[in-house]
Parts: structure tokens; sequence; C-alpha cells
């Protein structure tokens, strides 16, 4: 095989794998939301990761996976802690709050909070246009949470620990993409869910107490949330993030709001007013101006480098 097409299959492949992770994060926030009324935010968090979890280790001993190379573990306990322990207990907290669409908006500020810190910690810089996304988003924040709240202090509250789950979603991108050098996406992934389970383990008698009274179709949900956009979706977006720039990983979170708002019309009846939807339009946009091509300094994080373990996946 050439390299152009070696490339133009592997670029497919990220392609296919980004489009899954899509899809099974937008069902994520209507599974989220569905959940609210039987399972607290930390319980519900702790019954997904262990979930997906035992998924995953069954799936690392059935592939001979092994234990990540030492020089890993930085960035799979950071993204494990942040990324599947925070993240995940703040999301389902905010969903509680916010409706499942505004939510997604919201936490879609994440591409941006990954450029952020990426200036910071992978010295990538601070581009104006950068500055200038922030600003908008911020802004499209605000309309969010005050269409969704009416002036109310508790949607107020939902919008800033779905920004909060922003953060830490774009922590764990940060640290988990050096991981990628060295680990493959399964190691990467298994390990992370297993760290973002024990530092959840505080939930456990919550956990116990929520689920000896939710209904079958409830704890069902859990389940589906740690096999599917947990354990499948997570992988595939390491995978998809070991073959591709951060870059245009992020740009495929663009997506994800629409996709949360046609299943939340579809299966929960609820869809955003107009003003939320602008709201969110906002912060898309100022997400959209803080990713412009040409003007963003390239910085070495973004360089596409294949992860050790996979080249033969071409």
């Amino acid at each position: 095989m050439n390299s152009s097409s070696g490339r133009s299959g592997m670029d497919r492949g990220a392609l296919l794998a980004a489009s899954v992770t899509v899809v099974l994060w937008a069902s994520a926030f209507v599974s989220i939301r569905a959940s609210a009324d039987y399972f607290e935010p930390g319980a519900l968090a702790l019954g997904r990761l262990l979930t997906g979890s035992l998924a995953l280790v069954c799936l690392l001993l059935a592939k001979g996976g092994g234990v990540p190379p030492r020089k890993a573990w930085p960035g799979i306990v950071g993204s494990g802690v942040l990324w599947f322990g925070v993240y995940m207990v703040v999301l389902n907290w905010g969903e509680q709050l916010v409706d499942a669409g505004t939510a997604s908006m919201v936490v879609n500020v994440g591409p941006m909070v990954v450029a952020l810190l990426g200036g910071w910690f992978l010295k990538e810089g601070f581009p104006p246009l950068l500055l200038a996304g922030m600003a908008v988003s911020f802004v499209g924040a605000v309309v969010v949470g005050f269409s969704s709240s009416g002036g109310g202090s508790s949607s107020v509250l939902g919008l800033g620990l779905c920004l909060l789950a922003a953060v830490a979603y774009g922590a764990g991108v940060v640290l988990q993409k050096p991981a990628l050098r060295h680990a493959t996406p399964i190691q990467v992934t298994t390990y992370g869910c297993l760290i973002g389970a024990v530092a959840c383990l505080p939930f456990s008698g919550q956990l116990v107490s929520d689920l000896s009274r939710a209904p079958l179709s409830a704890t069902l949900n859990v389940v589906y949330l740690g096999l599917f956009p947990t354990a499948l979706a997570f992988t595939t977006w390491a995978y998809a993030l070991s073959r591709t720039t951060a870059g245009k990983m992020g740009a495929t979170t663009y997506a994800v709001p629409a996709v949360v708002v046609l299943i939340s019309w579809l299966a929960l009846d609820e869809v955003p007013g107009w003003v939320t939807l602008l709201g969110g339009a906002i912060c898309l946009g100022g997400v959209a101006v803080s990713r412009m091509p040409g003007f963003r300094r390239r910085g070495p994080e973004e360089t596409a480098e294949p992860v050790a373990g996979v080249e033969t996946a071409r």
C-alpha cells in the first residue's frame, strides 16, 4: 500500500469513528435526562462507569492489551479523573436543571476550552480569534442560561455546571492526547474509565439505594450509558484522536447539539425554545470563530502521529 492510500484509509477510519462518537454522545445527553428522576448525579456516573469499565476490561483482555507504558500514565490518570469522573458527575447534575439540548449546546464550548488549555499547556499560544471566540461563546452561554431559567437561579446553576463540565472535558482531551502517543486507544480508554470509576466510589451507597428504587427501564438506561456512550464512544473517540489532529476532532463535536435536539424531540418531546436555540447558536459561533483555519498557530499536539501498536491497522 502506498502512503497516499494508507493516509486516505486512515482518514476514513477516523471519520467513521468520530461519527459513531458524535451519535452516541448525543444519545447520552438524552439518556442522562431520562434518568434524572431516578438516579442522583454521582450514582448515575458511578453506575455508568462501572458498566463501561466491565465491558472495556473484557475487551482489553480479549485483545491482550496489557498495561500502558509509564509515560502514558500521567495523561490517563488526569483524563480519567477529570473527563470520566468530574465531567460525568457535573454533567448529570447540570442536566437535572436544564434540558438535554441546552446542556449539549453549553458543553459544546469544550472544543474552545481545548484550544485555550492547549495554548497554556501545549504551548500553542493565544491567537486573537481564540480570545474573541471565548467572548462570543460566553455571551451565548448567558443567553442560554437565562432563557431556560426565566431569570431564576436553578437553571443558571445548571448553566454553570454545564460550563464546568465543558472545562473538565477540555482538560481531559488535552491530557489524553499525549497519552495516545505511548498507549493504544483501548488502553487509554479502559484505564481512564477505571480511574474515573474509582474516583466516583464515594457514591457507592447512593447507587445501591437508587438501584433499589429505580424502575427497570431506568436501570437499563444506566447500562446503555455504560456500554455505548462510554465504552464504545470513548474508544472510538480515542481511536480517531490518535489518527487525526485535535482541531479536526474538535470540529466533529459541533454536530452533537443538533443530534441531541433531534433525539430529544423524538424520545422526550423536549425541544429548547427559540431564544435558547439562538443562545446555543451564539455559543457554537464563538467556538467556530476560535477554531477558524489559517489564523490559529498549529501546535505540536496537533500533528497527527500514529500511536504505538496501531500502525498495522492502516
